[in-house]
């Protein structure tokens, strides 16, 4: 069946040829991580310059609580929602939740025109806890250019 093949043809389909033969990929794996590298290297520059875009930009909200520590107990806490500007954010939607420290349910309230929202607050520690946290989380208002993406202060519960 070999002999009506070419010569160089016949001697390439031998089994033994191929097993031995490792010059095909030599290099390739090395060539392939560099090119990954590079590839990724110019994709993530690329996005930073769309990202800079301010047609395409927004703005990372965070929440300011006044206090920023507290007690135990029941309590008013004042927090502000502001933009990266600085600016007060009004309509924004503040969520207080449990983190280390305990409290009844989640607390919400919207901002105002100041970008102040006023929560009544009883948080708990429990009984060989000294100190703990509440998490605080924004949700934008509707239709503006803001985000919450990282995360915000914690207000601190201390027993004193």
């Amino acid at each position: 069946m070999f002999d009506s093949l070419p010569p160089g043809l016949r001697n390439s389909l031998q089994l033994g040829h191929f097993a031995d033969d490792d010059r095909g990929i030599e290099g390739l794996p090395v060539r392939l991580v560099v090119a990954f590298v590079v590839g990724v290297a110019a994709l993530s520059v690329m996005l930073s310059m769309v990202n800079g875009v301010n047609t395409l930009a927004v703005s990372e909200l965070d929440a300011k609580p006044s206090p920023d520590v507290v007690e135990p107990g029941e309590q008013t806490v004042d927090v502000t929602a502001v933009g990266a500007d600085g600016d007060p954010v009004s309509g924004a939607t503040v969520v207080v939740k449990s983190g280390t420290a305990d409290l009844d349910g989640v607390a919400t309230a919207t901002t105002g025109d100041d970008g102040t929202a006023s929560l009544h607050l009883t948080p708990e520690l429990g009984p060989n806890q000294d100190e703990g946290t509440l998490a605080i989380s924004l949700k934008p208002p509707a239709g503006d250019q803001y985000v919450d993406r990282r995360e915000n202060t914690k207000l601190l519960v201390v027993r004193q």
